[in-house]
């Protein structure tokens, strides 16, 4: 289907903009959202009669959504979420909790402003971009950990799950007796063996 662009489309046009796109992706998401028209005579007509309008109101937009964007750039958000050993979440972390969060910082955002191309599902660091208008677009650092201290190693850059592996191992490496077979004594307890030994000597 071909459509007349009421605004910028990433990887398809700008204002004006006659382009082919699938039936689908116009029905469903261009035309009821009001981002693009039918490219017929009439609606050609409708368009040019209304272009200075319809550029004179993008900018207006545009220039309110820069002013937004300075809020906004390089925000770093941070969820603490339960997740298991491995790092994984219980659950996910979605464009709409993201919104959600964004509004508790004083932010309002709408869920489809954010670019998030699949759900965060482990804790660590991810760079999500933030569209406040087809022109405009930020990215903040969403910061998913399971504690407040957690997090803070993250943000200073941190492999948590790296760091949590190697301790477990050198735990365990810690703990063994070098020279010990499974069931031996340990060294304190022979050591009490003489001294016992000794006492009664002196009562005999």
């Amino acid at each position: 289907m071909d459509v007349i662009l009421l605004e910028r489309i990433e990887k398809l046009g700008t204002i004006g903009d006659v382009v082919k796109v699938k039936n689908g992706y116009a029905r469903n998401f261009l035309l009821p959202r009001g981002k693009a028209l039918r490219a017929n005579e009439s609606n050609r007509k409708v368009f040019e009669a209304n272009r200075e309008k319809i550029e004179a109101q993008n900018a207006e937009r545009r220039t309110e959504a820069e002013k937004d964007s300075k809020k906004v750039d390089g925000l770093k958000l941070q969820l603490i979420r339960q997740a298991s050993n491995t790092g994984q979440l219980y659950g996910s972390v979605s464009a709409r909790d993201l919104a959600e969060a964004l509004e508790a910082e004083g932010h309002k955002i709408a869920k489809n402003q954010i670019v998030l191309d699949k759900p965060i599902k482990a804790i660590g660091l991810t760079d999500v971009k933030i569209a406040l208008h087809p022109e405009v677009s930020v990215t903040i650092q969403v910061n998913v950990a399971r504690s407040p201290e957690e997090a803070e190693l993250q943000a200073q850059g941190k492999d948590v799950m790296a760091e949590m592996f190697e301790k477990d191992v050198a735990g365990f490496t810690e703990e063994r007796i070098e020279g010990l077979e499974p069931g031996e004594i340990v060294p304190e307890a022979e050591e009490a063996a003489p001294a016992v030994a000794e006492g009664e000597a002196e009562q005999a």
